[in-house]
């Protein structure tokens, strides 16, 4: 009888062992296309389980349009009571921002149709989602940040404990060796150097970096990962799913910007790989922001004295495009 309970015991374990465990995640965006395929990504990941949508106020989208186009993308996945709200209009410090254009083109859901939503009224910030949801969870939580990293900095500043309950703040984010995206993106600012979200707010920046256990999906691995008409005709033929779908028309509604070689899989590389590490090269660097006003404003730069950081600085596209396919594709039962 001894030996049989032992036997069951054994086999109740390895099964339980056999289970993926379930990673809590506070997702901070500012909804443009490429965030939304990251997040329609993540809500349908069975090892992922979102806890929260804050919208960064100060990246491409406005808040009404960003908070409506979460809401919207809960209903293509059909997960509902995820809570949403947005956080400051204005960065921590200076004046930078997106293109109004750009901001334009994301409130109006970057060119595709959604699912018509009735916004309910918020009943938290989008600081108070992170730290509640940080604070609250019996796990450490996973924070992946899409846009300017304001809601992140202003919730350390409110609880600057939080980070020891942070298994990674994940930041699609910065240029460390590779050239920044600022000044290359034709719209007349100098700056060589800076990464776009980290551009518009280097403040919160340099708070989240001091102040957290952080991981910067660089431009020096989301070089390597471009869309391109190739995966767009590959999705095209194979979209089963509405998040598929979906995933498909942003694409389609934006084939000039595919065509130019300057679109790349940003935010949907910085959500995978927090999944699946293989997708990227990590190394360990010692990073600083720059937040001074000038040409280098938001620089990300590996120097002497920096914080410690995991940075990408390589990333594998054909395996990355594989696994990004079938979670889309993949049959929920």
């Amino acid at each position: 009888m001894k030996k049989a309970t032992a036997a069951l015991g054994v086999l109740v374990l390895s099964l339980v062992g056999c289970r993926p465990a379930v990673v809590p995640v506070v997702i901070d965006t500012d909804m443009g296309s490429d965030d939304m395929m990251a997040i329609l990504y993540l809500l349908r990941r069975p090892d992922v389980s979102v806890k929260g949508i804050a919208v960064s106020g100060t990246g491409l989208v406005r808040c009404d349009a960003g908070v409506r186009i979460a809401y919207s993308l809960l209903v293509v996945t059909e997960n509902p009571g995820v809570p949403i709200a947005c956080g400051r209009q204005t960065p921590l410090a200076g004046t930078h921002a997106f293109p109004t254009d750009w901001r334009d083109f994301a409130d109006a859901n970057s060119g595709v149709a959604l699912p018509d939503v009735t916004v309910p009224p918020a009943t938290q910030t989008a600081v108070g989602i992170i730290t509640s949801t940080v604070q609250g969870s019996s796990d450490k939580v996973t924070l992946l940040a899409l846009g300017p990293l304001t809601n992140v900095a202003e919730a350390l500043q409110a609880q600057p404990s939080l980070s020891e309950r942070l298994a990674n703040v994940q930041v699609m984010g910065g240029a460390v060796d590779a050239a920044g995206n600022v000044g290359s993106s034709g719209v007349g600012i100098a700056n060589d150097v800076a990464e776009w979200n980290i551009y518009v707010d280097p403040a919160a920046a340099d708070v989240v970096v001091r102040g957290a256990p952080v991981t910067l999906v660089a431009l020096d691995a989301t070089q390597h990962a471009p869309i391109t008409r190739t995966f767009l005709n590959r999705i095209e033929a194979d979209r089963p799913t509405p998040e598929a779908d979906l995933v498909y028309r942003l694409l389609a509604a934006q084939e000039s910007f595919i065509d130019s070689g300057g679109y790349f899989f940003w935010d949907p590389l910085a959500a995978a790989s927090m999944v699946d590490k293989s997708l990227v090269t990590l190394q360990s660097r010692d990073v600083k922001v720059t937040t001074q006003e000038g040409t280098e404003s938001g620089r990300t730069q590996a120097a002497a004295g920096g914080t410690a950081v995991q940075v990408a600085v390589g990333s594998n596209a054909a395996a990355f495009e594989t696994a990004f396919l079938e979670t889309l594709n993949r049959r929920i039962e």
